[in-house]
């Protein structure tokens, strides 16, 4: 049954956004917007002017995902211990030391008025839902409320600048890591003359910060469709009839950690002592009994940036460039509005948007992919000088200025007709190659390995000379295992010969095995935990192949056995282990690998990266003969710009973490089948598809 409710718009009539409309008990038409809820919980919001869309989407936010959301807001405050306790005192240091809020609220004051009040209806759509639905959200998180465009900001800020660019961990010692896949097919490499684009970003299925939300934002004279991560106001991976971008992870160096040497109580830079500049703030930590303690966190900074003491002792300064360009939400917004090519590449010429691969294609035939990012300008040194632990006691290593758009790798409508990126380094975003590492400076981006699954998704585009948009899709869910091309036939021959029983069994279910991943596959649990044991847990080190990833062969190495009688040896305490562990040799993946979310439990499928398998998921731990997603797949789209365009997807955690909501499971059954949505882009198709209507 539809249900349709008007919405109060007190405050943004107050702020002279939005005009007050009579209330009517069935109104027959929206004052100034709607949101039309499809049967998989997708918002598709139209409204009457940018502010209105902005405020549907805040509205939509706070019913799918409040309860992240709101969390997310107040940790960006850094007032999250005040709201949760002292479990997030930490999350609280990291962000007052480095003056998240305050700089957020300077950065909002610089937007421009119309965007200023975008950002307003954002935050007032999520006070306005939990005005009318108290009961649906958790009472902790509603200590947060209200909520203001400077807490939206201030998320952004902490999301983009101090998870993205400048994770804690990296400063305070640890890894940071995430992944995703993307390709855009030019027209003369489509079947069917149309260009092609996939957006399909691997990340984290616990509800967080980089949880995906897919929307449909419609208004006078744009539309956006697709996903971005909870509690952002614009949509990160987007697409509508003319055009469309997508996001991958670069690990782009926009941030130095420096290493202090501390000497009567200051450090030392270029010979002399200086003393750090102090100061203090004060945040509150609620208490077990409700009660609130104030506690007080001394800030020391250096001429580098906020200074941070380690577990291992060092003392440890960040310095994140970008800190003086506000507005990458509204290059975000502005991206997705853009009506030609030529439009685009003037707002990402902003450099506004601190890191990420951005690829881009339009129905004009034009794709593009760009080692985006705020890159700071070094007089030398390589990726792995700069991503580690760099010497602060000189003047030599401060850096003070930036690279130019013009600066940054890319690739504009290759030869080739394609281009991709797995979070590899650029100088494969097509094959054959359209730039060398060697005409950039080595800290721009590693010149290699490349990673299998880089070389599978390589692979998959260059391979064929013509894509039709199914085959487009089907290529998407390869769980081909490009690993055990390289090394499987020849550890079968080794092994051929064996006479130890474990090493026999084995072999024949591996000469059995289609090598994939899929749900029914028999043996690729025993070649898993055989790989592990010769590439690494990570299945990353090259060490045992026979031939080393080579930068002239860059997608078809490495391969073979370095010691073949290793390797069977290998073999023999894989099939002991994986017996162990999953009661026989050809056990059914699915059978281990579970997609399971609340009372909904299916066959998995997909695999590690690293192993060379482009459908991505990343495994839990073996508990109780059963592993579930960790990260992974999660939002897909696939579109081709025909008339009308053509666009399949999938949110493969569902589209509402809420407890309660029957859109937090209902796509895994369309991931363990590896089929897609088709994603209703028209108002039509909407209405066919209803599930129900929220005027205001």
């Amino acid at each position: 049954m539809q249900r349709r409710t008007v919405l109060a718009l007190a405050a943004l009539v107050g702020a002279g956004v939005l005009p007050l409309a009579p209330a009517q008990a069935q109104p027959q038409a929206p004052a100034r917007g709607e949101i039309l809820w499809d049967s998989y919980g997708v918002p598709h919001i139209y409204g009457k002017d940018e502010a209105a869309v902005f405020y549907g989407f805040g509205y939509a936010t706070a019913q799918n995902h409040g309860d992240v959301v709101l969390k997310l807001y107040g940790q960006a405050r850094g007032r999250a211990a005040e709201y949760f306790g002292a479990s997030e005192v930490e999350s609280d240091k990291w962000v007052l030391a480095n003056d998240v809020y305050e700089r957020a609220a300077e950065w909002y004051r610089k937007e421009p008025a119309a965007f200023r009040a975008n950002l307003d209806a954002f935050a007032e759509g999520m006070n306005a839902y939990a005005r009318a639905h108290p009961d649906k959200l958790d009472p902790a998180v509603r200590r947060v409320l209200p909520v203001s465009g400077v807490d939206v900001m201030a998320h952004a800020h902490k999301l983009m600048n101090f998870q993205y660019v400048a994770p804690a961990q990296r400063t305070l010692g640890g890894n940071a890591d995430a992944g995703s896949n993307a390709w855009a097919v030019m027209p003369k490499k489509s079947a069917s003359g149309n260009t092609l684009l996939l957006a399909n970003p691997h990340l984290p299925w616990a509800p967080s910060q980089l949880t995906y939300f897919e929307a449909d934002l419609n208004g006078p004279g744009f539309k956006m469709y697709g996903a971005t991560q909870v509690g952002l106001p614009v949509l990160r991976f987007a697409f509508n009839e003319r055009m469309g971008f997508t996001n991958t992870v670069n690990n782009i160096l926009g941030a130095t950690n420096y290493e202090l040497k501390l000497a009567d109580g200051g450090y030392v830079f270029d010979g002399q002592v200086r003393p750090f500049t102090t100061r203090t703030k004060t945040y509150k930590v609620r208490q077990p009994d409700g009660g609130l303690k104030t506690e007080t966190l001394e800030i020391r900074s250096s001429v580098h940036g906020p200074v941070f003491a380690r577990a291992d002792g060092k003392t440890v300064a960040v310095r994140v460039a970008g800190l003086d360009r506000p507005g990458g939400l509204r290059q975000y917004w502005d991206m997705g509005k853009s009506k030609s090519f030529a439009e685009y590449q003037s707002v990402m010429k902003r450099l506004q948007v601190p890191s990420f691969n951005i690829v881009y294609a339009d129905r004009e035939g034009h794709i593009q992919y760009l080692l985006n990012g705020i890159l700071p300008k070094h007089p030398d040194g390589d990726v792995r000088y700069w991503s580690g632990l760099v010497p602060g006691d000189t003047s030599k290593t401060l850096w003070t200025e930036i690279h130019a758009y013009e600066d940054l790798p890319k690739v504009v409508d290759p030869a080739t007709g394609y281009v991709q990126n797995t979070n590899d380094p650029p100088w494969v975003s097509t094959w054959p190659q359209a730039i060398q590492a060697k005409d950039y400076p080595a800290y721009v981006a590693s010149p290699g390995p490349m990673s299998l699954r880089a070389q599978h998704s390589s692979h998959l585009m260059a391979d064929p000379p013509k894509i039709t948009f199914d085959d487009f899709v089907r290529r998407k869910t390869s769980t081909h295992v490009l690993m055990a091309d390289r090394v499987l036939d020849d550890l079968l021959a080794a092994a051929a010969g064996s006479a130890d029983a474990d090493v026999r069994e084995a072999v024949a279910v591996l000469k059995a095995w289609d090598r994939t991943v899929d749900g029914g596959a028999r043996g690729a649990l025993l070649f898993e935990t055989w790989a592990r044991k010769f590439a690494g847990p990570n299945f990353l080190s090259d060490a045992n192949y026979a031939v080393r990833w080579d930068a002239a062969r860059p997608i078809d190495t490495p391969s073979g056995l370095k010691d073949p009688a290793a390797a069977v040896e290998m073999l023999k305490a894989a099939a002991v282990e994986a017996r162990a562990q999953y009661g026989a040799l050809d056990r059914p993946f699915g059978e281990v690998s579970r997609f399971n979310l609340g009372s909904v439990d299916l066959p998995g499928n997909g695999g590690f990266g690293n192993m060379g398998v482009f459908n991505v998921i990343t495994w839990s731990p073996l508990k109780d003969g059963r592993r579930t997603p960790v990260h992974g797949e999660t939002w897909v789209s696939m579109v081709e710009f025909s008339t009308p365009i053509k666009a399949r997807g999938l949110m493969s955690y569902g589209n509402s973490t809420q407890p309660g909501s029957p859109h937090r499971s209902d796509q895994l059954e369309h991931l363990s089948k590896k089929t897609y949505r088709t994603l209703w882009t028209t108002r039509g198709e909407v209405e066919r598809n209803l599930e129900s209507r929220v005027a205001y």
